[in-house]
C-alpha cells in the first residue's frame, strides 16, 4: 500500500489549509463558541470562493456536477476542513458545500427533476429518517414503523428519532417496513413530503452539541403515492447501508483532523507553560501524553486512508471503513481528552475550541453506526 502523497494532493491540503486559517479561524473570534453556522454575507462570500478553488460539493459524483476528487484526496482535505472550532459540525460551515441526499442519486429521473436537483441547487433541503425509539443500530429488526399498500398508495405509521434538519426540510426520506416476513429485503425507502397530511415534528431532541438539535417525528395515517419510493420496493436497506458504509470514511478523517488541531494545541501548550520552575514540555508525564497522542493520530490517519484507497481501487472496503471509523472516532476522543488535561482549568473553558471538540467527538462515537457495531461488521467478517 503506497499512501506517498502525489504533488497535486500536496497542492490541494495546502490550499484547503490556506482557506481554514485565512478565512474561517478569524471569523470564529467574533461568533459564539457555539456557533455553527456563518452570517448570509460571509457564507455567500466564502462559497463562492470555494468554488472558485473548485472544491464545491465534494460529495456530489461527478456526473451530477460534483468536483472529480478521489476518496483519498477528499479525505485529506476533510482532515484539513476540520481544523478550526465547529470543524466537526459541517466542513467549514458549509461553505464546501453538501453533498444533498445521497441516496438519491439512484432515483428515477421524474424523482431526481422535482427533488434531488432543486436540493443541489441549494433551493430545498432533505432529511434522512432510519433511527427509531425502538433502536437505530439494527435497523433490519428495530424498524417498526409500517407502510401497507392501499391501491396506488401507501399508508405510513410510525415515528423516527434523532433526525437532524426535519423541522426546516421540504421533504425527507423515510424508511418503512413494507413486509415484515422479509426481514431486510422486507424494508422500502419512501420520498416523503413535509406537507403531506399525517406528517407531523413531535419534539426538538437537544444534545450535547448545545444549538445543534435532532427532531422526532410521526407519521400517522400519512399517505403516499407509489411513484415516491425511492428505488424499487424492499431496496430500503441495501440503499441506507451503502451510502452509510462509505461516508465512514471521510466522517472518520474528520474526526482525525480535529485530533491534529488538539495536539498542535497541547505541544505549543507545553513548550511555554511552566510550572513550579520547569516546562511542561520537560515533564515525563506530559511528554508521554504527547506521544499517546500523536500514535493515536497516526494510527487513525493510516486506517482512514487504507480505507478510502480501498474505496476508490473498487475493492470490498465495509471492514475498512468500519476499523477507521471505530479507531478514529475513540483516538481522536483521547486525544482531545488528553489536550484538555494539559491545558488544565484552560482547557474546559469556552476560551478554547478544546470542550466542543470534546463534545462533538462524544457524539462521533454514536453517528453513522455506534463503536459496538463497528465492532460486530469487522467480527462477522472474520468469524463467517
Amino acid at each position: 500500500m503506497d499512501l506517498t502523497l502525489s504533488d497535486e494532493q500536496k497542492i490541494i491540503t495546502q490550499t484547503v489549509r490556506r482557506y481554514i486559517q485565512e478565512e474561517i479561524v478569524p471569523l470564529e473570534a467574533e461568533l459564539d463558541p457555539d456557533a455553527y453556522e456563518l452570517t448570509r454575507e460571509e457564507f455567500d462570500r466564502l462559497a463562492a470562493k470555494v468554488k472558485e478553488m473548485g472544491f464545491y460539493g465534494l460529495g456530489i459524483p461527478p456526473e451530477f456536477g460534483g468536483p472529480d476528487i478521489d476518496l483519498v484526496t477528499r479525505c485529506l482535505m476533510e482532515e484539513e476542513m476540520s481544523q478550526h472550532r465547529a470543524g466537526l459540525y459541517s466542513p467549514a460551515y458549509g461553505t464546501f458545500g453538501g453533498a444533498g441526499l445521497a441516496q438519491l442519486y439512484v432515483a428515477s429521473e421524474q424523482q431526481k427533476e422535482k427533488y434531488l436537483y432543486p436540493m443541489l441547487r441549494g433551493e430545498k433541503h432533505g432529511f434522512f429518517a432510519l433511527t427509531e425509539p425502538s433502536g437505530g443500530s439494527d435497523p433490519a429488526r428495530a424498524i417498526q414503523t409500517r407502510a401497507v399498500r392501499d391501491g396506488d398508495e401507501w399508508v405510513i405509521n410510525g415515528s423516527k428519532i434523532f433526525i437532524s434538519g426535519a423541522d426546516r426540510a421540504d421533504f425527507g426520506l423515510v424508511f418503512a417496513r413494507t413486509d415484515p416476513a422479509k426481514g431486510r429485503q422486507g424494508i422500502t425507502c419512501f420520498i416523503v413530503d413535509t406537507d403531506t397530511p399525517g406528517f407531523t415534528v413531535r419534539r426538538i431532541v437537544h444534545t450535547l452539541r448545545s444549538a445543534l438539535y435532532a427532531t422526532e417525528l410521526q407519521f400517522e395515517d400519512m399517505r403516499v403515492s407509489h411513484e415516491n419510493i425511492l428505488g424499487e420496493e424492499g431496496m430500503g436497506f441495501y440503499i441506507a447501508n451503502e451510502t452509510l458504509t462509505r461516508n465512514r470514511i471521510p466522517y472518520s478523517a474528520g474526526c482525525v483532523g480535529v485530533a491534529v488541531a488538539a495536539q498542535r494545541m497541547a505541544i505549543a501548550y507545553a513548550r511555554q507553560r511552566e510550572t513550579f520552575g520547569e516546562l511542561l514540555a520537560r515533564r515525563q508525564a506530559i511528554q508521554w501524553m504527547i506521544v499517546d497522542n500523536e500514535i493515536d493520530i497516526r494510527t487513525a490517519r493510516w486506517l482512514v486512508l487504507a480505507a478510502a484507497q480501498r474505496s476508490d481501487s473498487g475493492e470490498p472496503f465495509r471492514f475498512e471503513a468500519a476499523m477507521a471509523k471505530l479507531v478514529a472516532s475513540e483516538a481522536s476522543g483521547r486525544v482531545v481528552d488528553r489536550s484538555i488535561q494539559i491545558h488544565g482549568g484552560y482547557g474546559i473553558t469556552k476560551d478554547l475550541p478544546l470542550e466542543r471538540w470534546y463534545r462533538e467527538l462524544r457524539i462521533r462515537r454514536i453517528g453513522e453506526g455506534p463503536s459496538e457495531i463497528q465492532r460486530i461488521i469487522m467480527a462477522r467478517d472474520l468469524l463467517y
